[in-house]
């Protein structure tokens, strides 16, 4: 059985071949080899992009305000080398087959995340209204959460011809895709995740503790009430892509990804000697962060850093959250049109908050005299941490807890707080579920604490898209397709998770940052190859469906 990818399903295009075809992506012509492109944020998206526009022969000049490599942000903990806290992106389903291009091509090394009820996790400790179940499989769980396991996976069914859906993107079946598809684009743009949830006739069978246990339990991941405001298109994606499962993280920080490709050195680059890095290319370093974009005289783009340097540009691609072309950077707004800056003005994110312990060791696979069980397990809860992860890094090594993973509303609660707050809270929670346990004395070092709406360069963690913003999304993922734009609006991109149909996982940074890649070979007079047609060839045929205005 063929595996299923994030094929889809708004715009079915296969880019782990286009990235993988002998061919390469394109070509340019002699007069464009060496053309700058400024790139506005070195995070996956940024990243991504100069490496392939570098391959093809143009020169990408990468701009950052804050940390390189965005929100694939793998902190190390003090002395010791090797033991991160992963504040951003941590967990990768092996449908990002774009994403895991990249992994494998550096050589890094993955293993399976340990999410509840999994084997990588061991144990889980369900702990909900004051009742604590510990389990190895849903099998060890009281019969309720079966029950509501087994409603949603009917609700699917029965709102989104759930299993043909997932067939046809396994089969890469771009026909039946968007036969089964885009009718469920008008049905529940404008509906919302719970209303899904809740009007569906399997729940509908159910009492409103199977939702409430719904919303804080979940399925896949974990707890997903915090989504439930969102529109359902958000969501039946992730489950029809399987972003919801067969997660794995990347051993030693997913941060190695973009810090290796900016050393990473192809074979065969078009322009440029062997040897050629997006390092070496930009003098060793990032420019410092985009502070202004103006259109020049004679079409190129101007952009100027915080520190006053301006230098013009043939192209530019924004990778940045949107919402940082109206607060942080001053953009001409003759760049986009009206429509355009409504989506992008309109994107709304999600709050999101992390708490790491570095510990002495794996503890928490110590077993208990009297139950045999272990002492401490993967533990999702209605109370503040909601979701507690527990990493072993081996015996030669410290381990690290995940204290607390929460969003939105829980996220809130400890924006304000300093991190020794944050912990004394978590461990407050955890000691109620475990009241033998003292996780306090295993704790070495300092803790590492992330709120990422506090992040001035980022102002949310990740895209949660309301109800009724679909045709936003159209805008702003279709907009690499530029032949119909006024020439006052051409030559600047936008890539991102955000601009993507699957805020929130990498692949859609993937996605979009190789939708600019095409886009941006087309405004330099490149071709696609022939025998590997890039996104801009696919979009007339496959792209999303157009809802009206």
């Amino acid at each position: 059985m063929n595996p299923v990818s994030v094929f889809g399903p708004d715009f079915p295009f296969a880019y782990d071949d286009w990235i993988k075809h002998p061919s390469g992506l394109g070509t340019l012509p002699d007069n464009a080899h060496g053309e700058t492109v400024a790139i506005i944020g070195a995070g996956a998206a940024g990243v991504i992009a100069g490496y392939e526009l570098m391959k093809l022969g143009l020169r990408p000049i990468l701009f950052e305000s804050g940390q390189f490599g965005g929100r694939l942000r793998s902190q190390p903990f003090e002395g010791v080398e090797g033991v991160i806290a992963e504040l951003g992106g941590m967990r990768f389903p092996v449908s990002s087959t774009g994403f895991y291009h990249y992994i494998e091509m550096l050589g890094l090394e993955t293993a399976p995340f340990p999410n509840p009820l999994t084997p990588a996790a061991g144990s889980t400790v369900v702990d909900l209204l004051g009742q604590t179940h510990y389990a190895q499989t849903l099998a060890d769980l009281p019969a309720l959460f079966s029950e509501v396991a087994q409603a949603y996976d009917a609700a699917l069914e029965e709102g989104a011809n759930f299993a043909a859906l997932k067939q046809a993107i396994r089969d890469r079946d771009i026909p039946r895709i968007k036969e089964i598809w885009d009718p469920l684009v008008a049905a529940w743009d404008e509906r919302t995740f719970y209303d899904f949830v809740a009007s569906s006739d399997a729940f509908q069978k159910l009492s409103f503790h199977h939702r409430e246990v719904f919303g804080q339990v979940g399925f896949g991941t974990g707890g997903w009430d915090s989504d439930f405001p969102n529109s359902m298109l958000e969501i039946l994606r992730v489950n029809v892509t399987e972003c919801d499962d067969h997660q794995r993280y990347v051993v030693g920080g997913v941060e190695q990804v973009p810090r290796q490709l900016w050393a990473h050195t192809p074979e065969g680059c078009v322009h440029w000697p062997a040897g050629t890095s997006l390092a070496s290319l930009n003098g060793g370093a990032t420019r410092a962060g985009a502070a202004r974009i103006r259109r020049q005289p004679d079409g190129t783009i101007e952009v100027t850093d915080k520190w006053g340097r301006s230098e013009d540009f043939g192209a530019v691609l924004v990778t940045c959250q949107s919402h940082l072309l109206s607060t942080q950077i001053d953009t001409e707004e003759s760049l986009f049109s009206q429509d355009l800056w409504m989506a992008l003005d309109r994107t709304r994110y999600m709050q999101s908050a992390k708490t790491f312990v570095m510990v002495d060791r794996a503890f928490w696979k110590d077993k208990d005299p009297e139950t045999g069980r272990d002492v401490m397990s993967m533990t999702l809860t209605d109370r503040m941490t909601r979701g507690t992860y527990l990493f072993d890094n081996g015996p030669d090594k410290p381990s690290v807890i995940c204290l607390s993973y929460s969003w939105m509303t829980d996220a809130l609660k400890v924006l304000p707080l300093p991190v020794e707050k944050r912990v004394d809270l978590a461990l407050s929670s955890l000691n109620k579920i475990y009241p033998t346990l003292d996780i306090r004395s295993h704790i070495l070092g300092n803790p590492i604490t992330v709120s990422w709406e506090a992040d001035e360069n980022f102002l949310g963690a990740f895209k949660g898209a309301l109800p009724g913003h679909y045709r936003y999304n159209h805008r702003m993922f279709g907009h690499f397709m530029q032949d119909d734009l006024p020439a006052s609006e051409r030559g600047i991109f936008l890539a991102g998770d955000g601009v993507s149909w699957t805020p929130a996982w990498v692949e859609g940074a993937v996605q979009t940052s190789l939708n600019a890649v095409s886009g941006i070979i087309h405004h330099f007079g490149g071709a696609s190859h022939a025998g590997n047609p890039s996104p801009r060839d696919a979009y007339a045929t496959y792209g999303p469906i157009r809802l009206p205005d």
